[in-house]
């Protein structure tokens, strides 16, 4: 199985009203166990970013001016999904804007390139409902480190999401339960008449015997006489308290 976990920053909130990717993280999981293999770029946008959209990620204008365009790593970008399921947190704001960039080079909406996407925000507000559901929240509350994330990056976050996506799903291969499958309650179990099993006694042989009573003798003298075996032999007379 593999998984992609993938996230983008932005010059803002509106792929329709021009704003673009700066940024796209991807890291890769092969059955639910980190490969190693991540892809990362910044994108040149060629417009400049809402001064709340730096705030949030620190990508300046200055900084992105070098960077390639999405056409310059479109090809790649496919090439590293293809196949694969595709994790991401809000998946419609992120996938909104890859389906317009790929839209002005005229190729088929990122969906069209996957097995399937699957939207982490989705499954979080199914398990936690009425909480808060972002990632730095499900990040305290599934005890993920954050600490690095003073600024949202796409690289970073994604790496988060991986983490916090394992906790989320620990213990299941599937988040589909299989309905075929009878439950406990209907699984009949045979009854088991143990009258007619036979027990097998093993005697120990006088070479243990011995090593048995001299084990005893030890135990009886460390108690000072007061074993629970010679408690048992002692005559009830014994065992009776003295009157005064």
């Amino acid at each position: 199985m593999r998984q992609i976990f993938l996230d983008t920053e932005t010059t803002g909130l509106s792929p329709e009203s021009g704003d673009r990717v700066i940024e796209i993280g991807c890291v890769e999981m092969l059955n639910r166990r980190l490969s190693g293999r991540n892809l990362h770029f910044y994108v040149n946008p060629e417009r400049p970013s809402h001064e709340d959209a730096v705030k949030i990620h620190g990508l300046t204008d200055e900084f992105l001016a070098d960077k390639p365009l999405f056409a310059a790593v479109a090809d790649e970008l496919m090439e590293f999904v293809d196949g694969a399921e595709i994790i991401i947190h809000n998946a419609n704001f992120d996938i909104g804007f890859l389906n317009e960039e790929l839209r002005r080079l005229g190729r088929p909406k990122f969906p069209g390139h996957v097995a399937q996407v699957t939207d982490s925000l989705l499954m979080a507000r199914e398990m936690f409902p009425g909480k808060s559901n972002s990632l730095d929240a499900l990040c305290k509350r599934l005890e993920v480190d954050n600490s690095n994330r003073s600024l949202h990056g796409a690289l970073l976050d994604a790496g988060l999401l991986a983490e916090v996506y394992i906790r989320m799903t620990r213990g299941q291969n599937s988040l589909v339960i299989d309905t075929s499958e009878p439950s406990a309650a209907e699984i009949a179990l045979d009854a088991i008449d143990f009258a007619t099993l036979e027990l097998a006694v093993i005697e120990a042989d006088p070479a243990e015997q011995e090593a048995h009573a001299a084990m005893l003798k030890e135990l009886d003298k460390a108690s000072g006489g007061k074993t629970v075996w010679r408690r048992l032999e002692a005559p009830p007379q014994a065992l009776a308290e003295p009157v005064a």
